[in-house]
C-alpha cells in the first residue's frame, strides 16, 4: 500500500476530491491568519473585500464572485457597510444601481488581510523553487480553463 503522501494516478473523484481538499485547506489557513490578526471575515466577506480592492463593483458582480444570492449579498453589504469598511453610491450611468467601493478603513484592512494572505500562499508553496510554483501554477490554470472553455 502506498504512503498516505504518495499521490496515486488521479481518477476523475480523486482529482475533484483533492482540489476540494486543497481549497478547504487554503480556506481553514487562511481564517487561522485573519483570526490572529484580529479580523472576523467569512469567506464571502474576505472575497467581497478583495474584489472591492481592485475597484468599485456592482453588486450583481460582488454576488457571483462571491457565489451568492442577491438577497445573501445584500445582506453581506449591510454588515460590512455598518462596520465602515465599504460605501454604495448611486451609479451615474445608471440611477437604479450601485456602485460599491472600499472606505479608507476598508483599504487600511485590505493591506492587512492581503498579508495574511501572502502568508497562507508562501505556506503553501512552501518547499517549492520558483520553477515548480511557476508550473503548478500553470498547470491549474490549464485544467481551469480546460473544464471552462466554450462547450467543454
Amino acid at each position: 500500500m502506498a504512503p498516505m503522501n504518495t499521490p496515486s494516478p488521479c481518477t476523475g473523484s480523486s482529482l475533484g476530491l483533492l482540489f476540494r481538499q486543497v481549497r478547504d485547506a487554503m480556506w481553514a489557513r487562511m481564517a487561522r491568519e485573519l483570526a490572529e490578526a484580529g479580523h472576523d471575515l467569512s469567506f464571502s466577506q474576505y472575497i467581497t473585500i478583495k474584489k472591492l480592492a481592485d475597484g468599485s463593483q456592482g453588486a450583481s458582480e460582488l454576488a457571483r464572485a462571491a457565489e451568492l444570492n442577491p438577497g445573501a449579498m445584500t445582506r453581506l453589504l449591510d454588515k460590512l457597510e455598518a462596520r465602515g469598511l465599504l460605501v454604495r453610491n448611486a451609479d451615474p450611468a445608471d440611477r437604479r444601481a450601485l456602485v460599491i467601493e472600499l472606505t479608507q478603513a476598508g483599504r487600511r484592512l485590505w493591506v492587512d488581510v492581503n498579508e495574511c494572505g501572502a502568508r497562507v500562499r508562501e505556506q503553501a508553496m512552501k518547499d517549492m523553487d520558483a520553477d515548480e510554483q511557476a508550473q503548478l501554477l500553470a498547470l491549474l490554470v490549464r485544467v481551469r480553463d480546460n473544464l471552462t472553455a466554450y462547450g467543454a
